[in-house]
């Protein structure tokens, strides 16, 4: 099986359910966005132990890129073919999101001034994935489509993986509770 397929040497990328767009467009602009936010996401995965918490909810919402992904790959004439959850980002999806940051901002002590990023590779990893989502949030707003919650997501997915990063810088930002319930 070849990997090209020549079709988009007119400028046009396919679509979810049929249909092309300009390569330049709103949608794709976006998704390229996503695209690198979840190869940052991956990088800071594989700086996690394999059977690690983190690396398992990074891997998780990985996955769920791809649910935004295919929702914004999708013209709005097909709109009505996505299925939550799996083709189409969800206010469950985005409550999710909310739950997972409450329980890891009680893991560890917010910082209370700005972070200067690189305490560890893990952790800086986790920022610069950071900043690719926040950008592609920024694009989103571009392309919003009625009734989306990708523009939602985006937002709470940085606010987590900020969180995320703090978490990945270890001890100096863990609270008493997290080290109690890791000594035991």
């Amino acid at each position: 099986m070849k990997i090209y397929t020549r079709k988009g040497d007119d400028g046009t990328t396919g679509l979810l359910f049929g249909g092309r767009t300009e390569k330049d467009s709103a949608a794709i602009e976006l998704n390229g966005n996503v695209d690198e936010a979840q190869a940052a996401l991956g990088w800071a995965r594989s700086l996690q132990p394999r059977d690690g918490e983190l690396n398992q909810v990074i891997a998780e919402l990985e996955r769920d890129l791809w649910i935004l992904m295919a929702e914004v790959a999708t013209a709005s004439e097909n709109r009505p073919k996505l299925e939550g959850n799996r083709t189409l980002v969800t206010q469950e999806m985005v409550d999710g999101l909310e739950e997972r940051i409450d329980f890891w901002s009680s893991q560890v002590v917010m910082p209370t001034e700005f972070v200067v990023p690189g305490e560890n590779q893990a952790s800086a990893a986790l920022d610069v994935a950071r900043t690719v989502i926040r950008r592609a949030e920024r694009v989103a707003v571009t392309w919003i489509s009625e009734d989306s919650f990708v523009v939602a997501y985006l937002n709470r997915l940085s606010d987590l993986v900020w969180t995320l990063a703090r978490v990945a810088e270890g001890s100096a930002h863990r609270t008493a509770r997290s080290m109690t319930e890791e000594s035991k």
